[in-house]
């Protein structure tokens, strides 16, 4: 079944890499878009899917399903959200035409009476803002999945990605107004209290456990300079190896906060904007057998350098519910960076192509190790819960 899978996606590899580059040309930004969800959905329509738009309450998110008989459900997942200004420079494109080429390759030899089973393809916008599979993962969308199965391209070959969880926390001081010279001990500085936990969260921050970071902006820091600030607040954004760690590092901040307010006689409000992104549960059953399908095109996909985090994305909310893979695939040496110009040229580049035609084989392979295996599916769910227990 591989080798039907193989020539099915390279049999499509024309129609793979014209989709691929007409997203790259006409790049939408998150829950904006709408010409790309068209595009994949009439694809997946025309080759048997069923199709159903508007998913979660969101207008570009889709679902497209094709089954036969009962047993297990793998989805893939497909990202097409763009960058302001920089378009894919994170080569959501390539994410795209992959998790399509796969789903089409796994429906015709489904078609053929391969196997049974349920694939999902699964559009999932605004990855870059907002995090669409946050949506549709509390929508319900992934209960019954047994796998969940994206690559990413990168300037690594790793079998799996250190994405961090995320979350933002908005700080206001509360003081009192006053004139700095005419009435220069009346007046209590907001500004100068959000200053110092600025000053407090470089300090700290110099001994924060590997994968915690802090980082922060003014958003208010008063209305003119002969006025002493009665309000100043800031955005911080939060950073940690696991979800239980971001929770700590919350509190952290909070009592940062807490104790400039002390400090300055200021008062001082913390607030959670939303629980922000789950860190990524690697399923190494399963990203350990991407990695043995990928090596067949010769990439070969190591571990993580250890201590280097990538950043978070709302694939971490889809890993801490089902068994999931998040593998980078090199487009652009390890001396580049995605979210720069250069990445976004390497998404539309012959090695952009070659990456995305060998992702779409090894993820249709994996899915098809997951539908047609019991022992191996068995084995990525022990594995999941595995995890969880640990907290990993």
């Amino acid at each position: 079944m591989y080798a039907q899978l193989r020539r099915a996606c390279r049999h499509q590899a024309d129609e793979l890499w014209a989709l691929s580059s007409a997203l790259h040309e006409d790049p939408e930004l998150a829950y904006e878009e709408h010409r790309a969800a068209a595009l994949l959905t009439g694809e997946l329509h025309r080759a048997g899917f069923t199709v159903e738009r508007g998913v979660a309450g969101l207008d570009t998110a889709f679902l497209a399903r094709t089954a036969r008989g009962g047993g297990r459900c793998v989805a893939l997942l497909l990202e097409y959200d763009a960058l302001p200004d920089l378009g894919h420079a994170c080569g959501h494109n390539l994410i795209a035409a992959a998790g399509l080429g796969a789903a089409l390759a796994l429906r015709g030899v489904q078609v053929a009476g391969a196997f049974e089973g349920t694939v999902l393809a699964v559009g999932a916008p605004a990855e870059e803002r907002g995090g669409g599979k946050v949506a549709l993962a509390e929508a319900g969308v992934f209960d019954g999945v047994d796998a969940a199965l994206m690559f990413h391209p990168g300037v690594h070959d790793w079998s799996w990605a250190p994405l961090t969880a995320q979350t933002q926390v908005r700080v206001g001081f509360h003081g009192r107004a006053a004139h700095p010279t005419g009435d220069p001990t009346g007046g209590i500085d907001a500004l100068a209290a959000l200053v110092q936990l600025f000053n407090t969260a470089a300090a700290v921050g110099r001994r924060l456990p590997p994968g915690s970071h802090v980082q922060g902006i003014v958003t208010h820091g008063g209305v003119a300079t002969n006025i002493v600030p009665a309000y100043a607040e800031g955005l911080f954004g939060l950073r940690a190896a696991t979800s239980t760690a971001l929770d700590a590092l919350v509190a952290d901040v909070s009592r940062w906060a807490e104790g400039v307010a002390a400090a300055t006689g200021t008062w001082v409000e913390v607030t959670r904007l939303g629980r922000g992104y789950a860190h990524f549960r690697d399923n190494d059953v399963l990203s350990d057998r991407f990695a043995l399908h990928i090596a067949r095109a010769g990439i070969r996909l190591t571990e993580p350098v250890g201590g280097v985090f990538p950043g978070s994305s709302d694939i971490g909310d889809v890993s801490s519910r089902v068994p999931a893979i998040h593998p980078f695939v090199a487009i652009l040496g390890d001396e580049g960076s995605d979210h720069t110009p250069a990445f976004a040229r390497a998404a539309a580049s012959d090695r952009g192509r070659e990456v995305m035609l060998a992702a779409a084989e090894a993820l249709a392979c994996t899915a098809a190790d997951v539908l047609t295996d019991s022992g191996f599916a068995a084995r990525a769910w022990a594995r999941q819960h595995e995890k969880a227990a640990a907290g990993l």
